[in-house]
């Protein structure tokens, strides 16, 4: 067996980048057009860079000053908070990993229709067949190790950047501020503070979404070289990807006005950018939208397979999840995962509405492991008797108000639906603790917050039952 590769700043800054920029940076203008004006946008983006930046200067602060916590986005919440907090982050995030990559796996094959008809929609039985065939390469190419796909996730990256960067370049020119100043508060005819605060409601969900993967290289700093790549990288790519997505969104309102980019198919970037060079600009972005997701894909395997692994080490999950094979790849964690994930491609044989339901769940699963992060920060900070204190007490309060607010811009449903993914991991947390700690399986805190989930997941299914929550 042969010692194990690690992980460069390089390569961590690419499986940052290429874990936040996936298939939703390609529709990310309409997605926020459809709910808000420019001027709405712009104090979005102002909200969502500060509260990411602080989020990402958290994870920065907490590999440094502790560096035995390796498991990073759930060992946060476990030491923090204790262990049944720390078994929620991990099987949230889990739950969030797999489910996503179901969806990169329709948004690839709806974009390879868009060249291959039969493959059009990216749900039908051809897309399923090769959907599934993918997603085995994949877990193939993992079982070689981490440090193989890392290396094919670093070349994707780059390879999807180039169409990003050619369509920013061609916005600048293409920018009218006429066409962006008209409607810049809204389709309404007024300023409002209460509509404008309505409309920036409505792309936190969205922004949260396409920064998902900020932390890739806190779950994998027990494979990098250095304690303080794992920092750097989180950061760099962090603004990095801010910088684009700003970009992104502001040019195309300024190539076509919002009512406009709202209404456009997906993927946006491709229709944007073919109303301005022509036919071929469509199939540029498309191909470039592909290889995005494939790098994203694979990424997302990556950190899916990685935490259950990482959880088990720590005692949190099964010891089952540990188990490792002659490359250092977490061997049972990844062939579950990945049979989950083909599970959930097959149902879509019968109906897609499983998917819509799931892809709803797990775009809020993530909230919990990022705010209780936010909050250890914060709580870490305050016990601390550094030179530094105040400075990272100031990163973690505002962290950890990021955190509050992306669940109140969420709403109720969101949060009634996000406990019916937690219930089921009490019975788990049990199991384990049963195993591993026979004189104490909850605490009082613990007991009363299993008993509240539980209540809540039972609320959402009445709910969903009787038509309360829609998806």
């Amino acid at each position: 067996m042969g010692e194990e590769k690690k992980l460069g700043l390089f390569t961590l800054t690419a499986l940052v980048v290429g874990s936040m920029i996936g298939g939703g940076a390609f529709n990310l203008a309409s997605d926020m057009a459809k709910g808000a004006g420019a001027g709405a946008i712009i104090i979005g983006w102002i909200i969502t860079g500060i509260g990411m930046v602080s989020l990402g200067l958290a994870f920065q602060n907490l590999t440094v000053k502790r560096p035995d916590l390796d498991g990073g986005i759930f060992s946060y919440a476990k030491a923090g908070f204790g262990n049944f907090m720390g078994f929620n982050s991990a099987w949230g995030y889990w739950l969030s990993a797999w489910l996503g990559n179901v969806a990169y796996g329709t948004l690839l094959f709806a974009s390879i229709g868009y060249f291959f008809p039969v493959f059009e929609g990216g749900q039908n039985v051809a897309s399923i067949i090769g959907a599934s065939i993918l997603l085995w390469c994949v877990h193939m190419l993992i079982l070689r190790g981490v440090q193989s796909a890392a290396l094919v996730n670093l070349v994707t990256t780059i390879a999807k950047l180039v169409p990003v960067f050619v369509f920013i370049v061609v916005g600048i020119f293409a920018f009218h501020i006429d066409v962006f100043l008209d409607g810049f508060w809204g389709q309404g005819a007024t300023f409002s503070w209460a509509d404008v605060g309505s409309q920036v409601k409505s792309t936190m969900l969205v922004t949260l979404w396409v920064f998902i993967g900020v932390e890739g290289a806190v779950v994998l700093s027990s494979r990098a070289k250095s304690r303080s790549d794992v920092g750097k990288a989180t950061v760099i790519g962090l603004i990095g990807t801010l910088i684009i997505y700003i970009l992104l969104t502001l040019l195309s309102l300024g190539i076509m006005k919002q009512a406009d980019v709202a209404n456009l198919k997906s993927p946006a970037m491709a229709y944007l950018f073919e109303s301005v060079v022509g036919k071929w600009g469509a199939i540029f972005i498309n191909l470039g939208l592909i290889i995005s997701v494939l790098g994203a894909w694979l990424g997302w395997t990556l950190l899916a397979s990685e935490i259950p692994y990482l959880a088990a080490k720590d005692g949190v999950f099964p010891k089952w999840f540990a188990k490792e094979n002659k490359n250092k790849a977490p061997v049972n964690s990844l062939w579950l995962t990945n049979g989950l994930i083909q599970i959930f491609l097959l149902t879509f044989v019968v109906s897609d509405q499983a998917y819509h339901f799931a892809f709803s769940l797990a775009s809020s699963a993530i909230l919990v492991p990022y705010a209780f992060s936010a909050f250890y920060q914060f709580k870490y900070s305050l016990q601390s008797q550094e030179k530094d204190r105040t400075k990272n007490i100031v990163i973690g309060l505002v962290a950890s108000m990021y955190g509050v607010w992306l669940i109140y811009a969420a709403g109720l449903d969101y949060l009634l639906l996000t406990m019916t993914l937690y219930a089921p991991g009490i019975f788990i947390f049990y199991k384990v603790q049963k195993q591993t700690n026979s004189k104490q399986i909850f605490t009082r805190v613990e007991l009363i917050s299993s008993i509240v989930i539980g209540a809540l997941a039972l609320v959402a299914i009445y709910q969903l039952a009787t038509g309360g929550i829609t998806l």
